[in-house]
């Protein structure tokens, strides 16, 4: 799967977001390291805490189907900056793949590309 592609499943995912407060639609596409992927979008609640971003939407669908390994994340807003995940998402990818790239895109589909350990590079573990 090329990136292009792997991209625009996660514009895709951003169309499904419920976004009713900050009107900031997200999508996500996480490929796994034996090809599969799964996609998630932001969901906004009104209890502020309850909202969860689609990074940790496609990783909770992935983790919840047996995969615990991950190649790469493509993250998608349009929005004029990159997209790049919140430090809470960057600490629950780490989790799993800490040398994870990670394709964060901006409006005109342009993107780049990181290493979630350079976004990362001090993790919390035990």
């Amino acid at each position: 799967m090329t990136d292009r592609e792997l991209m625009g499943m996660a514009r895709e995912a951003s169309y499904n977001a419920y976004v009713p407060y900050s009107r900031f639609a997200v999508g996500a596409a996480i490929e796994c390291s034996d090809g599969s992927v799964y996609t998630g979008c932001n969901v906004e609640n009104a209890a502020l805490g309850s909202t969860i971003c689609a990074e940790r939407t496609a990783c909770v669908k992935a983790v919840s189907e047996g995969k615990r390994s991950f190649k790469r994340i493509a993250i998608y807003a349009d929005s004029e900056n990159w997209c790049t995940p919140c430090g809470s998402c960057r600490q629950f990818l780490a989790e799993f793949s800490p040398e994870m790239e990670v394709l964060c895109a901006k409006a005109g589909s342009r993107y780049v590309s990181y290493k979630l350990s350079d976004l990362m590079p001090h993790i919390f573990n035990y």
